[in-house]
């Protein structure tokens, strides 16, 4: 496997760091320095300043030791960002008392959708090998259980969990392009007011019949609250509900006797 700077990836040496936290019964005396503690310094930076200002030479100064001692346990800033993205999706929602397919996706969808507007860095970070690390596979368990109980078969429910994994990423990264902290005030539509504004200045409704239609029709208070019990914005609330309504559809048809 080749990375975008054009040098040779290892997936096994992915796969071991992003287990490395997992082994038990190791004797002997800690490590003080270790994949998780450097991993959870990164994800400190992170956090507070964001990803452009996390680097090798940060880490180290932060936690007191030298560049290279960093690098004997992880060899390079891109395996961090993978250990990092992993330990940094945190633990999944429990969902094993939520029995019905709806109320249990839509729980697991706010868990991530909340963990991703906490920490925005994490999709900037390609996933690659970490979507096989403990705490990735955690949430996709987490999803499977509800789908496979809802009588999707096993290829079905993990296509469904991908997409849904994918939905919600997807909106969060649109919502906070549009919305963040980048906002300015530059004229660029940050949102769906500033964007009907926009349609109704510039665009001819002749050529753009629909998006004008659309756009005209938008609410002009986006912010209000909606009667939402999982608090899900509308623009992924309502995409969610859909996608469900197909699900069950689905399940019901292939039920069926022929």
């Amino acid at each position: 496997m080749t990375s975008k700077d054009g040098k040779t990836r290892d997936p096994q040496r992915s796969l071991k760091l992003l287990w490395s936290g997992q082994r038990q019964g190791q004797r002997g005396p800690r490590a003080q320095l270790s994949v998780e503690r450097i991993a959870q310094a990164a994800i400190r930076i992170a956090d507070t300043d964001g990803l452009e200002a996390l680097s090798m030479q940060r880490i180290a100064a932060d936690l007191g030791y030298s560049t290279m001692s960093l690098y004997n346990h992880i060899p390079s800033k891109e395996l961090l960002l993978e250990v990092a993205a992993d330990i940094g999706a945190g633990v999944p929602p429990d969902l094993d008392g939520t029995e019905e397919l709806r109320p249990a996706v839509r729980a697991w969808v706010a868990a991530l959708w909340n963990g991703l507007r906490q920490r925005p860095w994490m999709l900037r970070v390609p996933l690659d090998n970490a979507s096989m690390g403990p705490h990735q596979l955690a949430w996709l368990e987490r999803l499977l259980r509800p789908l496979l109980a809802a009588g999707l078969p096993g290829g079905e429910a993990r296509v469904a969990a991908l997409h849904l994994t994918a939905v919600v990423r997807g909106t969060a990264q649109i919502s906070l392009n549009m919305t963040g902290a980048e906002d300015t005030a530059d004229g660029i539509p940050r949102n769906a007011a500033d964007a009907a504004q926009t349609v109704a200045e510039f665009i001819d409704p002749e050529d753009y019949p629909a998006v004008t239609a659309v756009y005209a029709a938008e609410d002009p208070h986006p912010d209000r609250e909606r009667p939402d019990q999982d608090a899900l914005p509308f623009e992924l609330s309502f995409g969610v509900d859909r996608f469900l309504d197909g699900i069950e559809s689905w399940v019901a048809a292939s039920q069926r006797p022929s």
